[in-house]
């Protein structure tokens, strides 16, 4: 049985700007990411690192490398099970991007005033 199961945001204007972002990637990366995706759903919150990692404001990010290298995936959990992945980028630094965090707590507001 899974923890929790996994969702991608999707704006206003219906677009997934995860899924755009995991199709962008090198297949072999994409295989990764749905390796990732899988222990989350299975973990849940107790996903430990190097999988996943808690950023503050109820952020946490999904950590794999791939081709391109370092990959994250910013997600929110809704409820006790449901994970919602809200943007994804590629790691150049070792802090995560403020504009990144920030779009990601936009689209946690935004999922909780449609759904909560």
């Amino acid at each position: 049985m899974k923890a929790v199961t996994c969702y991608y945001y999707i704006t206003e204007s219906s677009r997934s700007p995860v899924r755009e972002f995991i199709d962008s990637l090198d297949p072999k990366t994409q295989r990764k990411f749905f390796f990732a995706k899988a222990l989350l759903e299975e973990f849940g919150h107790k996903l430990p690192q190097p999988h996943a990692k808690y950023i503050g404001d109820d952020i946490f990010e999904l950590r794999f490398v791939g081709r391109e290298g370092a990959v994250r995936v910013l997600y929110f959990f809704f409820h006790q099970d449901r994970a919602v992945f809200t943007n994804g980028f590629l790691k150049k630094s070792n802090r995560t991007p403020m504009r990144e965090k920030s779009t990601a707590i936009e689209r946690r507001k935004a999922y909780y005033s449609k759904y909560a």
